[in-house]
């Protein structure tokens, strides 16, 4: 079997100690408030305080992995006899996977004997960081890479990504839903439900009244698109509300008997564009 790591990005919200039980290497999106001079990775800040500048109105901005910063971690791992899988963020939310895809052509050149395989998820947050968990378990069961490539080639638009935001503000700043919407779904306590489509970009689905309502139409997303609901292998994050987080964890288990594997917080890398109180749910469906 051919010696490989492999490696995702910080857009994944899998804290860094847990990638690295995994065996898992990442690379830093950075994030930057307006007005501030530096930029700060996704795990520099505590989650609670950067969601608490948000929420008082400061408006972060992220910028993609570069090509540079990939080849930082790329090399070591090449330099030392190994082969790379990077498994990476969407491109159809950000331009990070090509720049991996251009880092790995870049060494290839200069380390014709390595490979270094870069996959395009089409996943965002805790979507990919679910692929990466399952292609980790695919390598522990003897899975080469390219075996473990093609089963997250195979199984990316099976991961299922649900979300409901608390306020539409944070998405109207990245344009991806207009003023008008915004507005109306803060007057109307409307609580959006969007999914992950399969170009990997976000799309409003549903309209919920009221944060309850939103949670249940996400577990009712589980029971639709689920391919083993009772023994399927769950993740939720959220931005900064850990209670509701356990409330769609608690649906699930009362309606499906199936416990979320990982519930984390999404960083400031998603959470910039997300904002404060979303709830997202990622499960393995038989389709998005």
């Amino acid at each position: 079997m051919n010696d490989y790591e492999i490696v995702t990005d910080s857009s994944c919200d899998i804290m860094p100690e847990l990638l690295q039980l995994w065996g898992v290497c990442y690379a830093s999106l950075t994030v930057k408030f307006d007005g501030d001079e530096e930029s700060f990775s996704n795990y520099d800040m505590p989650f609670p305080e950067f969601y608490d500048k948000m929420r008082k109105g400061s408006v972060a901005r992220t910028s993609a992995v570069n090509i540079e910063s990939f080849k930082q971690v790329f090399e070591p791992i090449v330099k030392a006899g190994k082969d790379v899988l990077y498994i990476g963020f969407s491109s159809g939310m950000s331009t990070t996977v090509n720049s991996g895809t251009i880092a790995a052509a870049e060494l290839a050149e200069l380390y014709p004997e390595r490979k270094i395989v870069t996959v395009d998820t089409l996943a965002a947050s805790a979507g990919l960081g679910l692929l990466v968990y399952l292609a980790v378990q695919n390598k522990k069961r003897g899975a080469t890479l390219e075996e473990t490539a093609k089963f997250v080639e195979d199984t990316r638009l099976r991961i299922c990504h649900w979300v409901t935001v608390d306020d539409l503000v944070y998405l109207k700043r990245g344009g991806r839903v207009s003023a008008t919407a915004a507005f109306v779904s803060g007057v109307l306590n409307i609580k959006p439900v969007l999914r992950v489509d399969n170009d990997g970009r976000l799309e409003t689905m549903f309209k919920a009244r009221g944060r309850r309502a939103a949670l249940k139409t996400l577990a009712d997303q589980y029971e639709k698109y689920a391919s083993d609901p009772e023994h399927g292998t769950v993740f939720i994050s959220h931005g900064d509300s850990p209670e509701d987080a356990h409330v769609l964890g608690q649906m699930l288990a009362e309606r499906f008997g199936v416990k979320a594997e990982l519930i984390t917080y999404i960083g400031p890398v998603i959470g910039s564009h997300a904002g404060p109180g979303t709830v997202a749910l990622f499960f393995v469906g038989k389709e998005r």
